[in-house]
């Protein structure tokens, strides 16, 4: 049964394909090839998008994809905030001494020189990535907490320019976290200015997700406006108990904003728990000048009594997420730099707070002061009828905001959020199949062509003839995520075949370890 990417009803028939590209849909029934795959009673689809990918080190460690192709995913698009390049002489040189997990060589120096090195060492999905407005803003700014100068900006904007010419997506803003959190509105206009000289989008971690979180979505329609671009909001979530109940005028927000002609959509995991650094729970003031001036404040017995109190204070100045989980049981720890703090893997903070005999808040000053990092945990703060209210959106897609990784090696080092290992089958196996929130066919379109369609991809996200041979074949009775929370390394099942421009990369359920992924080049690319 073809699902062929553009939400109509399925249909029954063959597809030929001839090296990369799918030659013929239809009725093969008398030809031969040199392969031939027998789908029947199997749903035949475009090949899945993750429109927010964190593979941008996983890859380099494991060109397979693992986590991601047996789920059907065969693009990864990177980007939220901070971007693999461009790297100035400092920032590669500090980047290539931070190496803690993966072992690396930096072999390039802009954001498509990246891209490029991905593809030439080898990889089994296509890989893209918006430009990050806090490299840029890092790049020419550092970490302070201050505008750019007129010459500055003219800078950044010249970033932005070179990035779109070497194919980026766009611009992308990651607005809770320093220092990014201290760019303001104007700054990020001018910069998507710049992005949609080249028919690039903004897309955005908005600066709340919580207490601001209505008031965030307003500013992001408004730069899209202003910059005359499209607009997507990553990982749309109403964050915190709360705020739960914005749900409903953040939808009916972007409709309007839709229905007024700006082009608005969003992006999601499918999980109720967030994850990023511990140093979420803490004011972006504290990290003026960097993460090094964050573990010098940390120390300060005045500043720790402060933060206490900053950290069970309600407020609408700066995301919260201590206060947003409601409780130190909901905030779960997921990975350390140091190895003597790494046993503390899959406990709350709860629990090492009463393990350690000190309080969560103080606790988690300890963690990050003591790993030299921000400390990786999941906050729990999302509701169930949200999410199935969001599957169900038309304009809708789907991320990860994970690594792709495999059980093995040094992926065992930490532990992964369960959605790299089972964002995208959940769509389909949970809220399709069991919940029935949407039809299967409604699905494929928002993980394939629906994202293709708001990158300006084209040949890819559809399966008709002429466009790019990536393909995914699946069993939807049986399609399935294993991972937990407590044990989230499990590849999802029920995937069987996976196609990318026209090679097989998973055959009968395993890796044929091919590895034909591209760099596929945003709307702007100039260097044909």
């Amino acid at each position: 049964m073809i699902y062929d990417g553009n939400g109509g009803e399925p249909y029954q028939g063959d597809i030929g394909i001839s090296k990369d590209t799918i030659a013929f849909i239809g009725d093969l029934s008398k030809v031969k090839g040199t392969v031939d795959l027998d789908a029947a009673g199997k749903a035949v689809s475009p090949g899945f998008v993750n429109m927010l990918s964190w593979a941008v080190e996983s890859l380099i460690e494991d060109g397979r994809s693992q986590s991601d192709i047996r789920q059907g995913v065969t693009f990864e698009v990177f980007g939220e905030g901070e971007s693999m390049g461009p790297l100035t002489p400092k920032r590669k040189e500090a980047a290539q001494k931070d190496q803690v997990i993966y072992k690396y060589n930096i072999d390039w120096n802009t954001l498509g020189e990246y891209l490029q090195s991905l593809e030439r060492r080898g990889v089994s999905c296509n890989v893209a990535s918006f430009i990050g407005a806090t490299t840029v803003r890092e790049n020419v700014i550092g970490e302070d907490d201050r505008a750019p100068t007129p010459a500055e900006l003219d800078s950044m904007k010249a970033e932005v320019k070179l990035a779109m010419e070497e194919g980026a997506m766009g611009v992308g803003s990651s607005l809770i976290y320093p220092p990014a959190f201290f760019a303001k509105t104007d700054e990020l206009t001018a910069l998507c200015k710049v992005a949609s000289q080249y028919g690039g989008s903004y897309i955005s971690h908005m600066r709340s997700e919580g207490n601001q979180f209505l008031e965030a979505l307003e500013e992001l329609i408004t730069i899209c406006k202003n910059a005359n671009c499209h607009g997507e909001v990553y990982h749309l979530k109403a964050a915190g108990k709360d705020n739960w109940s914005k749900m409903d005028s953040a939808i009916h927000r972007i409709e309007r904003a839709r229905k007024d002609g700006l082009d608005i959509t969003a992006d999601m995991y499918t999980y109720l728990a967030g994850a990023t650094g511990l140093t979420a729970c803490f004011p972006p003031s504290l990290q003026d000048g960097g993460y090094g001036k964050l573990r010098e404040r940390l120390q300060d017995k005045k500043i720790r009594a402060q933060m206490i109190k900053e950290l069970n204070s309600n407020t609408k100045a700066w995301e919260n997420m201590y206060k947003a989980v409601g409780d130190p049981k909901n905030i779960l720890l997921l990975g350390f730099r140091q190895d003597s703090l790494r046993k503390f893997r899959g406990k709350t903070l709860a629990d090492v707070a009463k393990i350690r005999g000190t309080g969560p808040e103080e606790t988690a000053m300890n963690l990050i002061v003591q790993d030299s990092s921000r400390v990786e945990v999941a906050y729990f703060m999302m509701n169930e009828e949200n999410v199935k209210k969001q599957v169900a959106l038309p304009w809708v897609s789907f991320g990860s905001d994970e690594g792709s990784y495999s059980p093995e090696g040094n992926f065992t080092k930490f532990t992964p959020h369960p959605r790299s290992y089972g964002n995208f089958i959940r769509v389909i196996g949970h809220y399709v199949r069991d919940e029935k929130v949407l039809s299967l066919a409604s699905a494929i379109h928002k993980l394939s062509k629906l994202p293709c369609d708001n990158l300006k991809v084209k040949r890819r996200g559809e399966l008709k003839p002429g466009n790019y041979a990536d393909i995914v074949v699946f069993d939807p009775n049986t399609v399935t995520d294993h991972a937990t929370f407590e044990n989230p390394a499990q590849f999802a099942t029920g995937i069987s075949d996976v196609f990318v421009n026209g090679t097989q990369v998973l055959k009968n359920g395993e890796h044929t370890g091919n590895k034909p992924g591209r760099f596929i080049k945003g709307p702007g690319y100039k260097f044909n």
